[in-house]
């Protein structure tokens, strides 16, 4: 009774925090049904979780560079990112972005997005962390989120020299539903056009003005992130919106039934091939919101598929929290980003 009483508050508490987010989606009170937010240090939230509002003041890093337009339509605040560099200042660093968590409901929280936990680790191995806004449900239909996160990538490579990136590594992270964004981008890459059955979506897109770069990554990371979306009932989580209408059936914009081809070009083993780059996997087996076994799956289909891939599996972890964001599990994370990028390294 008490752990019940406990998940209501905290579920309270989520949405007042997740109100403030523009344009409805799943904030405003979630019109939809579905269900968004986060706790202060990266809390219980659905498909959320963030680092805290305050979380941005507080990275150490050597520079910091806000609200950069990637996509050159200026005051538009879903096209807006973040970079901090590390510490150690050197020429150039190699790149991670990280994307937050939010039920893919909100367009403006890249000043959350785990920055202290995940990012700091990230800016003390050395590298450079990119945090995006991207569109939200209120503002796109898939695969508009996926297709600013590819222009994020680009505008990287496309502006090198003025950040100091290091382009020969650039990795994507990302935490629940910005995990699903991380995993899809990397085993998206150098796909155009996504094709199965009667789906068909424009993976790359063509938003902002460096579309000639390469939108490819290294690696990914994925933390709690809601990925195989055929599988969200694989465990024992939280089911938001009801039938026909989840956080995920709301970002295709139609029901799971009948549209099982659009679903799997919603889940990243729908681009999953034996060429793809490795993969890291987080994710607690307490978690309510996205059940392990959903990462669980992504791990299973990579192995099968020859990729390499890695998961961790914490049994008291959450929805984010204290218990995920271990050191030990940093060190995970970083070292497996170091060796990626180590054999990237080797292979020019």
């Amino acid at each position: 009774m008490k752990k019940n009483i406990l998940l209501v508050a905290a579920i309270m508490m989520s949405l007042t925090g997740f109100a403030q987010f523009p344009g409805g989606g799943f904030g405003g009170g979630m019109p939809q049904g579905g269900f968004g937010g986060g706790m202060p240090q990266g809390g219980f939230g659905g498909f959320g979780g963030f680092g805290g509002p305050q979380g941005a003041a507080q990275v150490e890093c050597s520079e910091k560079f806000t609200d950069i337009n990637y996509a050159g339509d200026d005051g538009q605040v879903y096209h807006m990112l973040d970079i901090y560099l590390p510490k150690e200042v050197k020429d150039k660093y190699p790149v991670v972005v990280h994307i937050y968590g939010s039920a893919w409901g909100s367009n403006s929280s890249k000043g959350m997005a785990d920055v202290t936990t995940i990012g700091q680790a990230l800016l003390n191995a050395g590298y450079a962390v990119v945090c995006p806004n991207h569109r939200s449900i209120a503002d796109g239909k898939w695969p508009a989120q996926v297709n600013d996160i590819k222009a994020v990538i680009r505008f990287i490579r496309a502006n090198a020299d003025k950040y100091k990136f290091d382009t020969s590594f650039i990795a994507i992270s990302g935490f629940s539903s910005g995990g699903h964004l991380s995993a899809v981008t990397a085993l998206s890459n150098g796909v155009k056009v996504a094709k199965r059955g009667t789906a068909e979506y424009d993976i790359e897109g063509n938003v902002g003005p460096y579309t000639k770069e390469s939108s490819m990554v290294n690696a990914f990371c994925d933390w709690s992130g809601p990925t195989e979306l055929l599988h969200m009932d694989c465990g024992n989580a939280m089911i938001f919106g009801g039938p026909g209408n989840t956080p995920e059936e709301q970002l295709i914009g139609a029901p799971k039934e009948g549209n099982e081809d659009k679903f799997m070009l919603l889940s990243a083993t729908g681009f999953l091939d034996k060429n793809d780059v490795a993969g890291y996997m987080f994710h607690g087996d307490s978690d309510p919101i996205v059940a392990s076994c959903v990462s669980q799956y992504l791990y299973d289909e990579m192995q099968k598929a020859g990729v390499e891939s890695y998961i961790v599996r914490v049994p008291e972890g959450s929805h984010g929290g204290a218990a995920m964001y271990t050191e030990e599990n940093l060190k995970k994370m970083t070292d497996f980003l170091d060796a990626q990028r180590a054999k990237a390294s080797k292979k020019k």
